[in-house]
């Protein structure tokens, strides 16, 4: 397993979490295994939105005696009094399902207590002017929270709310069918999105990735907005090279899923090349460095994927990115204007055109 560290915290995150979703189809028995065996390989990063109330009390056995290796992210907002899932901004419900999800889970904190499903102004101020923001922070104050998060699929919402709000985590929906405008959380333009992510990594706001999958569309060519199937592997590393994330959380079934979802680890880079994408990007689109390096190697040995991170943080207010970018052993000046780069670019970026421009100009400042 890698890990990644929450920039607000000590924690070390794993890069591939669980979601529980789609667990609830297992029995408690194989939710019990399969979580046993996500921590034996290295998981340690649990979100516990889930379809149904099942699998609490199966998480809070597999985990008896090891609380102390995983993170969980618990819903202020997700009320399971039914058996099944449900939303709420009512203070009371919202403690009621609180208590309920710790009694569950067999254990007194939370380690990232999550604002949830936040997606219209009219829900931010429900939950602020009913009390359950407070109550968050209050848990927070008396050390039973460790950190405030918020779960939204909204870009213009997550930036209000950063704006006004100390939060150390945002989940956020993160696909190429999202980011380019297909599906029904779609929201906001390539542009705004990727602003977003940029300015969580320049804040120290990790982000923890839902929908990896679109909800298993973009997995089968009947149903991707590409017509062509993605793979599993493709979809978690461009969601991986995305600045500011932490984790993916794919939705499993079972453990058979999860073995699958953990072969990315040892997965060929050809199998995590979602270079395909460059014959899908809208226009809006084309000529935005995502970081993704299928334009390496450099002849001149540039990291170009990290050179443009470096210079769009820095765009983007991460006080820290210029000292990074000084640190590279190779700069944007040594680039040979070859081509090389922009030929193997799939979002046909011109590199070449960058390196020697506005990111020399820049960082010559």
């Amino acid at each position: 397993m890698k890990y990644r560290n929450l920039p607000r915290g000590a924690e070390q995150i794993s890069i591939i979490g669980l979601g529980t979703s789609s667990i609830g189809m297992a029995g408690e028995g194989e939710i019990e295994e399969t979580v046993a065996y996500a921590l034996e390989k290295g998981v340690n990063f649990f979100d516990m939105a889930s379809a149904e109330a099942k699998p609490f009390a199966a998480y809070g056995r597999a985990l008896a005696g090891s609380r102390e290796k995983a993170f969980f992210q618990i819903h202020f907002g997700a009320d399971y009094t039914s058996g099944k899932y449900g939303w709420t901004v009512d203070l009371d419900a919202v403690k009621r399902s609180v208590h309920w999800q710790l009694n569950m889970l067999k254990t007194d904190y939370i380690d990232f207590g999550f604002i949830h499903c936040v997606d219209e102004l009219c829900d931010l101020e429900k939950i602020k002017s009913g009390g359950v923001l407070a109550y968050v922070q209050e848990l927070k104050a008396q050390g039973v929270v460790r950190h405030i998060g918020l779960s939204s699929h909204t870009p213009e919402l997550v930036n209000r709310v950063l704006d006004e709000t100390p939060v150390d985590m945002v989940m956020f929906s993160i696909n190429p069918g999202y980011d380019y405008r297909h599906g029904d959380y779609a929201i906001g333009s390539a542009d705004e999105r990727m602003d977003l992510y940029r300015r969580c990594e320049a804040e120290g706001v990790g982000i923890s990735v839902m929908k990896a999958f679109s909800g298993g569309q973009l997995l089968d060519a009947g149903t991707s907005p590409f017509g062509q199937a993605l793979t599993e592997y493709q979809c978690i590393q461009y969601a991986l090279d995305k600045p500011g994330v932490l984790s993916v959380l794919p939705g499993i079934r079972n453990k058979a899923d999860l073995q699958r979802i953990l072969g990315f680890l040892d997965a060929a880079p050809e199998e995590k090349d979602y270079s395909v994408l460059g014959t899908f990007t809208p226009g809006d689109a084309v000529g935005k460095c995502v970081y993704c390096n299928h334009c390496q190697p450099c002849p001149a040995g540039l990291d170009i994927g990290l050179i443009n991170k470096y210079y769009d943080l820095a765009m983007a207010g991460d006080e820290l990115a210029k000292e990074h970018y000084n640190k590279l052993e190779v700069k944007a000046g040594a680039c040979l204007d070859c081509g090389h780069c922009n030929v193997r670019c799939p979002f046909h970026v011109d590199q070449s055109k960058r390196m020697k421009g506005e990111i020399l100009s820049y960082f010559q400042q």
